[in-house]
């Protein structure tokens, strides 16, 4: 059985020993325990940047967010009296989010990517305030943050602006189920609230911590759908009497693009190589099928260039200034940028999105007599006079237009809708939170549109067998249609399939269908 999408590890994961990856932030996300590594260089390169802030302070040097006001406002001298104040402020006023509220798995796994950048001790926090992120973690004591406001440009600051507050004992917290004010949990464990130090509050916000917990996520989830997409193709094939000599290895081997190489592979291994049924009235089956390969392909080689991306993102100093205590440094730049975390968003929603236009496809081949190789109309299970009143997946393929459809529309580039905010200081922005939202929701449309075809297919395979006895499964499809057996009684009288279809999107989130993986050669 594969592994689900968020499986908490048993062991402490240490911050600051090697860079986090996108596994390791979804473990965390689904609820294992983190800890400060006790690597001395790392502690040292820590107290470092924030010891240099401190006599930069005692020298009155001008440090930007610290002795000076945010963005625009960078020209505004701050007085030494108000210089302590000022990371308050910056938590309280960019508490405007709007929209629905992230999980509290995706919660986890926004402290987990602001940690993984402030280990790097290049940001002037001190480890107090690292413990604090630390602590919110193991007890799952979760910040409660809108999704929407971010132009990911400056940062994700108004969503983070939500992780500051809550760590200085404000707004409100997932906690042992419940939404509760945070204030009030910190009573019940005894904690103080923390008061932030000059540069933390910038420190906290000033970064791509959502739009990269976001990305941690979809990668996964996107990397899965790829091989589940490959083997329902196979089923689909099956159950339409496609051909499997156009998943040859020595065919891939004339376009040797990798990925779409493995994909080939799995859907040739499903359907039993050469050895596999031929369909002696069609020479040619196809786009959905034959073409299968080079569709989920794209998404397939894109995925390694789009883990790189993320997971250097992920171990990145990415708030403004940097603060280098081991070269002495104070660096003001533009860190914060959400380019790369945007582009990579953009273009994974489009290569999903066209996994949903291939099941769509798929399916549409499925329910059709004119091109389903003699099933019943619809898929329908029902025979002799209680066929006509039978519908099977009719509405299901209305369904997954819809879906399809909407996620299609979602593939429209974020990044390229840039709008000049906060009085022309951040006048080019990446969008990258809104694209990691919208490649969210592209994944679940997709999801949905995958739940169906593997039902679809599922009766497809049983109708076939109905129909042609002698149709053999090789033992992958086997084991899929089995899975799906022990879920649903094929669909003779019509019946609702809205909790079973919310169930198998559950189950592919969950990875609970069995796919090719990745080693297979």
């Amino acid at each position: 059985m594969t592994q689900p999408l968020l499986s908490a590890s048993s062991a402490t994961i240490a911050l600051g020993d090697r860079p986090l990856t996108i596994k390791t932030v979804n473990a965390i996300a689904a609820g294992a325990k983190v800890s400060l590594s006790d690597n001395p260089a790392a502690l040292a390169r820590i107290k470092a940047s924030a010891d240099l802030l401190d006599t930069l302070l005692r020298e009155d040097g001008a440090i930007y967010g610290v002795t000076t006001g945010y963005g625009d406002s960078c020209t505004v001298a701050i007085p030494n009296h108000l210089v302590d104040e000022l990371p308050l402020h910056l938590t309280r006023f960019h508490g405007c989010g709007l929209g629905r509220h992230f999980s509290p798995q995706q919660g986890r796994a926004v402290l987990a990517t602001r940690l993984a950048s402030l280990v790097i001790g290049r940001s002037g926090v001190s480890l107090s305030l690292l413990q604090r992120l630390i602590d919110l973690l193991n007890h799952d004591i979760i910040p409660i943050i809108p999704e929407e406001g971010s132009v990911g440009a400056s940062g994700d600051l108004t969503p983070l602006s939500y992780v500051g507050a809550v760590l200085v004992g404000e707004r409100q917290v997932y906690y042992q189920g419940q939404v509760r004010d945070t204030q009030d949990v910190y009573a019940e464990l005894g904690w103080q609230p923390l008061t932030l130090r000059p540069k933390e509050g910038l420190a906290l916000m000033n970064g791509t911590a959502v739009m990269t917990a976001l990305a941690c996520e979809a990668f996964a989830r996107a990397e899965y759908l790829a091989q589940l997409c490959s083997r329902l193709t196979a089923m689909c094939s099956v159950a339409l009497k496609g051909n499997p000599y156009h998943f040859d290895p020595l065919l891939f081997a004339a376009k040797p693009h990798q990925g779409q190489a493995q994909v080939a592979q799995w859907i040739y291994n499903d359907l039993g190589g050469n050895a596999g049924e031929r369909n002696p009235e069609r020479l040619q089956d196809r786009y959905s099928l034959r073409c299968a390969p080079h569709v989920i392909g794209v998404l397939a080689d894109a995925l390694p260039f789009f883990a790189t991306t993320i997971e250097t993102e992920l171990n990145s100093a990415n708030d403004n200034p940097i603060i280098d205590g081991e070269a002495g440094r104070i660096l003001h730049g533009g860190h914060f940028y959400g380019g790369h975390i945007a582009f990579v968003m953009d273009s994974l929603k489009n290569t999903v999105a066209n996994l949903a236009d291939l099941m769509d496809r798929q399916l549409a081949h499925l329910v059709d007599v004119k091109f389903n190789n003699g099933l019943p109309t619809n898929l329908s299970g029902a025979t002799g006079p209680r066929a006509a009143i039978n519908h099977g997946f009719k509405a299901v393929q209305i369904g997954v237009s819809a879906w399809t459809a909407e996620a299609l529309k979602q593939t429209m580039p974020a990044s390229v809708f840039s709008r000049s905010t906060e009085c022309h200081n951040q006048d080019k922005v990446s969008m990258g939170t809104i694209a990691a939202r919208d490649a969210l929701r592209v994944l679940t449309l997709t999801e949905q549109v995958a739940a169906a075809l593997l039902l679809a297919s599922a009766q497809a395979v049983q109708l076939r067998q109905r129909l042609e006895a002698n149709t053999q499964l090789t033992l992958p499809l086997q084991a899929l249609l089995t899975q799906v057996q022990q879920r649903m009684d094929l669909l003779v009288e019509d019946r609702p399939l809205e909790m079973l279809l919310r169930q198998t999107c559950e189950a592919i989130i969950n990875r609970h269908w069995e796919v090719a993986p990745w080693s297979q050669s």
